[in-house]
């Protein structure tokens, strides 16, 4: 069973991660979305409230689940028998820190791959930063997320 992990702070996921995901869940047996737990990052959502908002937001994937790890997502691949890890590439300017990461990544686990795939380019502007600002000072982004994380959004803004 070939499995890939997808590993991001998703806070919150939107529709370019769930475009990655779909494509990449077609080409692999399973997808495991892997949330990083790191606080030092100041997320808006809890971990338990991210791994929750992929799981609605994938719940017509019968192969995608999700997790989240505090531990190297190189360790979590091993423990989890991922062949492969999916990064979204959205413009070239993300190409030098994912290439880094996949390198250290691979020197920790070489029995890991790291496959780049770019967005659907109606996505390629779209990260949680400008999602969450957006959301904050009253913009639309229904097209761009879930309607799951959108409530949510609109929850923790006080919308």
């Amino acid at each position: 069973m070939r499995k890939i992990i997808y590993p991001g702070t998703f806070d919150p996921i939107h529709r370019g991660h769930l475009d990655i995901a779909i494509r990449a869940s077609k080409l692999f047996d399973e997808l495991i979305f892997v949330v990083a737990d790191n606080e030092s990052k100041n997320p808006l959502f809890t971990v338990v409230e991210r791994v929750e908002l992929i799981l609605a937001s994938t719940r017509d994937l019968d192969n995608v689940s999700a997790i989240s790890t505090k531990k190297l997502i190189a360790e979590t691949a091993r423990e989890e028998n991922a062949c492969a890890l999916i990064r979204g590439l959205r413009h070239v300017s993300d190409f030098e820190f994912e290439f880094q990461m996949a390198m250290m990544n691979y020197h920790l686990n070489p029995e890991i791959t790291t496959i780049f795939m770019m967005p659907d380019e109606k996505y390629i502007h779209l990260n949680s930063s400008v999602i969450k600002e957006v959301t904050k000072l009253g913009g639309d982004l229904k097209d761009y997320v879930t309607k799951d994380v959108y409530g949510a959004l609109k929850i923790k803004h006080n919308i």
